[in-house]
């Protein structure tokens, strides 16, 4: 099944917001660091719901938003979600961005990335439309450093790239965007059952889900146009 095809499913399901809530643990740590100013344009790039550009709006007066995904079905629950008109979302694939050269801020990427069908074609093309000196905040789980994420294509049936933290950083690199940092960002408000409860059907034992949350957690690479 492609990337479309499976996340126009989530979207009917009504999944998209059951990833909004796992995303945000870590996420609005990400989101609070981008050094979005007001009147900012802002990506959120496989925005799913559209909760990332939606708390920019509300926390850093992001001036326009735009949030892009693959599956139409995604953006169209996003844009039922607000009736905020300086968010707009965008059905297109991450190797055809539908923006002019220099004309983006930032760019905000919570779970997707790696969804890109060519990835390193996903960030030259971030590197063309983000303005001199905007950032690209990419935030990712699946990562060759968490093992307990190696499963996860055949879990959800579908392409993804797995890069380890060095890759990142050189895929970047090659793309033309500085490397500004780089660190994982633990999930600390995932509750963890105490010991005697475990296995669970998704967990061999406590220590291997306190390292998936607490040690590896979200992978964050953040990238600065030249």
């Amino acid at each position: 099944m492609s990337v479309r095809e499976e996340f126009d499913r989530w979207a009917s399901e009504g999944r998209d917001k059951g990833m909004e809530e796992r995303h945000w643990h870590t996420a609005k740590h990400a989101l609070a660091r981008m050094p979005v100013e007001p009147g900012d344009t802002v990506l959120d790039l496989g925005c799913g719901s559209g909760y990332a550009g939606r708390a920019l709006r509300e926390t850093a007066d992001a001036g326009r938003v735009y949030g892009l995904d693959a599956a139409p079905e995604m953006a169209s629950n996003a844009r039922s979600y607000t009736d905020d008109s300086q968010v707009t979302y965008l059905v297109s694939d991450f190797e055809h961005l539908p923006f002019a050269d220099d004309s983006v801020d930032h760019c905000f990427s919570m779970e997707a990335f790696y969804y890109a069908s060519d990835p390193h074609v996903a960030l030259s093309e971030l590197a063309r439309v983000l303005r001199p000196g905007g950032t690209f905040y990419c935030a990712v789980n699946f990562y060759e450093e968490n093992v307990h994420s190696h499963h996860w294509p055949e879990m959800v049936g579908v392409e993804m790239t797995r890069w380890s933290e060095r890759e990142y950083r050189q895929a970047f690199r090659d793309a033309g965007l500085h490397v500004a940092g780089q660190d994982r960002i633990p999930d600390r408000e995932i509750t963890i059952p105490p010991a005697d409860e475990f296995p669970t059907e998704n967990w061999a034992s406590r220590a291997d889900m306190i390292e998936r949350y607490r040690t590896y957690g979200t992978l964050l690479t953040v990238g600065v146009a030249p």
